[in-house]
């Protein structure tokens, strides 16, 4: 008998080593899951710690943008500390020199003071002395007013002190203040009182002082300032004659004549038009300036006046003068004008006045 062949893949064997495998399969799913369970569990902290870190990070970078805008604007502002503390260096050097300069200012007024107060102290002694002798008219012949001079210096040569109405015109604008530009400017911004001690002026105001000592007893007269605009010294004689026999009056008017403070321009125009609203009009008129006008009845709108428009001002102010009557000028020196001393030199010999430029020690 043929034996029977034996077959091992049979149906029963290719099931079980299925079964195993989807067993093994099975098996591998689900530890497969808890072993994914269990990464998730151990790996939430630090996704949770990476997003920490990631905030943190970009939070870092904000606040590093922050300071390099910041650090830039530190910069910037070194860069002007810098630029301003060279100015301020600047500047203190300039006031150092400044000061240099005042302290020199300070030690001339000084010295001048103790000039001032030994010839004060000579002034009293030379009062007493002619108190203790005879008063006597004849030493003052006919003159009102005394003029203390140092020995025969206070003369004028060919100025014309005749005349039955006498019209004294002073200049106070700024430009008496000192003989050059840069003095100028340096003394207008300085207080009323150091302004007041110029020498320029002082000179100005001791020459209306000899004026006013020398009128005619018999005659009138009157004392303007003029700078922008004309006024008399006298307020209240404003278009009236004072009488120069009245010592009161002439001691008035240079007391208020050594009050007046220089400043601002300068107009001859207004200057002269209040000599011709004088009724009746002087017959005789003393002018004391330095220069040309730099404005007529008007400030003008610009600072700076060419000469040629300055002369052109000195003609109208010219045109506004009364007929037929002298004109004395008495010229104090000014840097910067060379057209002046021409022009009033002109006008004195047009209307048969005088023309006087006194030096520094006069009267």
């Amino acid at each position: 008998m043929r034996r029977k062949r034996l077959n091992v893949f049979s149906l029963s064997f290719i099931d079980c080593i299925c079964c195993g495998l989807g067993a093994i399969i099975l098996l591998f799913v689900v530890v497969n899951a808890k072993s994914a369970a269990r990464k998730d569990a151990i790996t939430s902290d630090l996704r949770a710690e990476v997003n920490r870190l990631e905030t943190s990070l970009t939070q870092d970078q904000a606040d590093l943008a922050d300071a390099r805008n910041a650090l830039a604007e530190a910069e910037t502002q070194i860069a002007l500390t810098q630029g301003l503390s060279r100015q301020i260096l600047e500047t203190i050097k300039a006031k150092k020199i400044e000061l240099a300069d005042e302290d020199k200012d300070t030690l001339a007024v000084r010295e001048h003071a103790n000039k001032l107060k030994s010839d004060l102290k000579a002034i009293e002694e030379e009062m007493n002395r002619l108190k203790a002798g005879a008063k006597k008219r004849d030493a003052l012949g006919n003159r009102l007013r005394e003029f203390p001079g140092q020995g025969d210096r206070h003369y004028l040569t060919d100025l014309k002190m005749g005349g039955q109405r006498i019209l004294i015109l002073a200049d106070a604008s700024a430009s008496m203040l000192a003989e050059s530009i840069v003095d100028i400017i340096r003394r207008r911004n300085l207080s009323d009182r150091d302004k007041l001690k110029s020498a320029k002026w002082r000179q100005a105001v001791a020459t209306v002082d000899w004026l006013t000592a020398r009128l005619p007893p018999a005659s009138r007269f009157q004392v303007y300032m003029f700078n922008e605009t004309a006024r008399p010294l006298i307020e209240e004689s404003r278009g009236l004659w004072l009488d120069a026999g009245d010592a009161e009056s002439l001691n008035r008017a240079v007391a208020q004549m050594r009050q007046i403070v220089p400043g601002k321009g300068t107009s001859l125009l207004n200057a002269f038009r209040a000599a011709g609203n004088l009724k009746p009009p002087p017959d005789n008129i003393f002018l004391l300036t330095d220069g040309l006008p730099t404005m007529g009845a008007k400030k003008p709108w610009t600072q700076r006046v060419s000469s040629k428009k300055r002369r052109s001002l000195f003609n109208d102010a010219v045109a506004r003068l009364p007929a037929g009557v002298p004109v004395n000028i008495v010229l104090f020196p000014m840097e910067g004008d060379p057209l002046a001393a021409d022009a009033f030199w002109r006008l004195a010999k047009k209307s048969n006045g005088s023309f006087f430029s006194p030096s520094k020690d006069w009267p």
